[in-house]
């Protein structure tokens, strides 16, 4: 993913979708209809966040950027196999896809939210909202494609 032309993250005030130059990551920002402050700490995130019951509406839900959910568990060798595609995908999405890994043991009242009954399982979320899921062992391609209606 390319971050010449810069990120585009959403106001959590009025909804906007505001174009921040990447020379410009590291700097507050405000929203060009409402002028609200910006969190561009999203920007930066090479790594997938790790989420549980407690923070899942504040990680996932009031996320400027689009978010990718990969709910997982330690037993799991499907997951195992997934998650270096996964950490691998949070790198290059920086700035533009925000990743979170969800321990299903330890946060099973989100798992439930969901209805996650398998994993690995992968859900995309813009806006606030659940808009896709992706099951099983996936392609970084796979996710690509899935993600770039939300970028």
């Amino acid at each position: 993913m390319n971050s010449n032309n810069g990120y585009k993250i959403r106001c959590l005030s009025c909804g906007t979708r505001n174009r921040i130059p990447s020379n410009k990551a590291g700097d507050v920002a405000r929203c060009g209809s409402c002028k609200s402050i910006l969190n561009t700490e999203v920007i930066s995130a090479t790594q997938p966040v790790v989420v549980t019951d407690n923070d899942f509406e504040q990680q996932v839900v009031k996320s400027p950027l689009p978010v990718l959910v990969f709910f997982w568990a330690p037993w799991c060798s499907s997951c195992q196999a997934v998650t270096p595609i996964i950490d691998e995908f949070a790198s290059e999405a920086r700035g533009h896809v925000k990743v979170c890994k969800v321990n299903v043991d330890a946060s099973p009242m989100t798992a439930s939210k969901f209805n996650i009954l398998s994993v690995p399982n992968l859900l995309v979320f813009d806006n606030g909202q659940f808009k896709e899921s992706l099951f099983g062992l996936t392609q970084k391609h796979d996710i690509m494609m899935k993600l770039a209606p939300y970028i």
